[in-house]
């Protein structure tokens, strides 16, 4: 799994499913440790219009530009569909946060010629790879 983690991590673009407005829920802070780093954050969440200084929109497909990974704080049975949504978008990649687990979405997703993370956190897996932002 480390080169698509290490792939994942080189792309700018990042949307943040079931991103948070509250600085204590991990979603919020992944997408603003993201967005310190230089990385593109697009918050996706239908309960909130702005987020970290970002347009947030309400759905994947409702994103008008392109997004590389999709990273996903969503519980493992509703992953799958914003799995699909990614391959649909042509998105480069998927990251599934910590205890986000679907392995047939994750095969859909390879098939589809996606790199896929699964089960990691970019804050974790930034310092011990020693990335400090997109490539």
């Amino acid at each position: 799994m480390e080169p698509a983690i290490r792939t994942a991590l080189a792309l700018r673009t990042w949307a943040v499913i079931g991103a948070s407005p509250s600085p204590a829920r991990d979603s919020n802070r992944i997408a603003s440790l993201l967005k310190a780093r230089g990385y593109r954050v697009i918050p996706v969440n239908p309960a909130c219009d702005e987020l970290l200084g970002e347009r947030c929109y309400a759905s994947l497909p409702d994103v008008p530009e392109a997004v590389d990974v999709v990273d996903i704080f969503r519980r493992s049975d509703a992953a799958g569909a914003h799995v699909d949504e990614a391959i649909a978008i042509g998105a480069r990649a998927v990251w599934m946060q910590l205890g986000v687990i679907d392995h047939d979405a994750a095969e859909r997703a390879r098939a589809a010629g996606l790199e896929v993370v699964m089960d990691r956190c970019p804050a974790i897996e930034m310092p011990r790879l020693g990335i400090a932002g997109p490539g």
